[in-house]
């Protein structure tokens, strides 16, 4: 591909030294706050580029800001780096082949989502000094957005305050701006506390903290019929009480994730839930406690920095794959259903091509998806300022995301070809903004009308630290 953009120049620039950071990342794989070899990684790069380093942000050890420029517009690219555990998966390899048994992996790409953040920003850092244009960009080196939320404690202690604009990206398997859809979550830790007796010789001198867990289970099982469409209950046991089943079980914990399509939604939905484990208690004649461990908002669009990412988006075209990504896609694809396939169709709106191994086109802006949606805490970013994703093709469609076939093409030239693109694509976005002070107002007083409709509520409460 011909550079035909001066800011495609200064990624290209740089683009072996990303990939080796993206590769480097990946080897190292680190779930939720624990990426310590990870963001060590990221600062070195930050250092030898010659950003200005906060280290330790929002008192999280794995997260750091790394700034250039002066004066100006303050537009902020984000980057991720932390794996999903019992993932581990050989990089290259068509089969399910752990590394380490139960080990971790970057089931979601991010080793390549932070590594193309952060090239874009070099590359806008360059741009500035070369045109001797004022403005500053930041990036954001964000952990734990795998069930940690770490941008929403970000944004809570005020990080993003003074941006004007934020740009992110993620792996996928098409090529398009991302749909502002998602589901607000919460992850809320129920502690039942109980009684402890001999299951046999004195069972009426317990109460069950198991019991009570189980009890709160099935209420929740029971509330799905009658909550939105698009709302979302899970679970997980932290602590059953135990391996001893002759001892009434005193202590017992279980994790509910709760979501819904927004804050307001969301709330009511907790509230539901919070009843049903007092309920639950009653019931069993425990005691019951929570803890917020985690939480983040529904993405709010932005048109304005949406058409702007997908005129450069057009302007790059699709990623320029070859015949031998096309091969291991393919061969990937063997090990995938046709419902996976069809999926990524679903995600744009479009029809499925059968034959089709890799994404060789841009998804329209305007595209009516029938897709599921997760949660992200890019969400929360997007309430504290206005904010644009793009979604670029990395690995062969139908994959699912948070599974081994994602982690075996974490490293593949395919998966390095479209991280360049999407630091191309970012870096574009960010230059036009500042080259158009308009733009950047435009798309403030769009954030200023939806945030006027719907007043921004932090999903995480301030007495809540982050779990690191």
């Amino acid at each position: 591909m011909q550079n035909s953009d001066p800011i495609w120049d200064h990624v290209d620039r740089h683009r072996e030294a990303f990939i080796g950071l993206s590769d480097r990342v990946f080897d190292t794989p680190e779930t939720l706050y624990a990426e310590h070899a990870s963001v060590a990684e990221h600062k070195k790069m930050l250092e030898h580029y010659g950003f200005r380093l906060t280290e330790n942000a929002a008192g999280i050890p794995t997260a750091v800001v790394g700034e250039a420029g002066d004066q100006g517009p303050v537009i902020a690219i984000l980057g991720e780096f932390d794996a999903l555990p019992y993932l581990s998966q050989e990089a290259g390899v068509a089969e399910h082949q752990p590394i380490e048994d139960g080990g971790n992996g970057h089931g979601c790409g991010h080793n390549l989502l932070g590594s193309a953040a952060l090239l874009a920003a070099t590359a806008v850092k360059e741009w500035l000094e070369l045109n001797g244009i004022k403005g500053r960009v930041r990036y954001y080196g964000c952990p734990a957005e795998e069930g940690g939320a770490a941008k929403t404690y970000m944004v809570r202690e005020g990080l993003f305050d003074d941006v004007d604009a934020a740009i992110s990206w993620h792996p996928a398997t098409f090529t398009g701006v991302n749909e502002a859809n998602s589901l607000a979550n919460t992850r809320i830790d129920f502690t039942f506390h109980g009684k402890a007796a001999h299951a046999a010789g004195a069972p009426e001198l317990g109460r069950s903290a198991l019991d009570a867990v189980e009890l709160m289970n099935i209420g929740v099982n029971y509330l799905r019929e009658h909550i939105p469409d698009a709302a979302r209950v899970h679970y997980a046991y932290l602590d059953a009480g135990g391996v001893a089943p002759n001892v009434v079980q005193s202590r017992a914990v279980v994790r509910q994730l709760v979501r819904a399509s927004s804050l307001p939604e969301l709330n009511d939905l907790i509230a539901r839930v919070r009843k049903i484990a007092d309920g639950a208690a009653l019931m069993t004649e425990t005691r019951v406690t929570s803890q917020v461990f985690s939480g983040v908002s529904n993405l709010l669009g932005n048109r304005p920095l949406e058409e702007t990412l997908q005129a450069e988006l057009e302007k790059l075209g699709p990623v320029a794959f070859d015949a031998v990504d096309e091969a291991f896609a393919r061969d990937i694809q063997k090990t995938l259903t046709a419902a996976d396939i069809d999926t990524t169709f679903k995600r744009i709106g479009a029809k499925p091509q059968k034959d089709l191994a890799l994404c060789d086109f841009i998804a329209p802006l305007d595209r009516h998806s029938d897709g599921g949606e997760g949660s992200t805490d890019v969400g929360d970013v997007s309430w504290a300022v206005p904010t644009v994703q793009a979604r670029v093709a990395t690995c062969a469609i139908g994959t699912p995301f948070h599974t081994w076939q994602t982690v075996a093409q974490g490293k593949a030239p395919a998966a390095h070809k479209g991280m360049i693109y999407a630091a191309k694509a970012m870096a574009a976005t960010a230059c036009r903004l500042i080259e158009t002070p308009s733009l950047i107002d435009t798309a403030q007083q769009t954030h200023r009308d939806h945030l006027e409709a719907m007043p921004y509520t932090c999903p995480i409460p301030d007495d809540v630290n982050p779990p690191v």
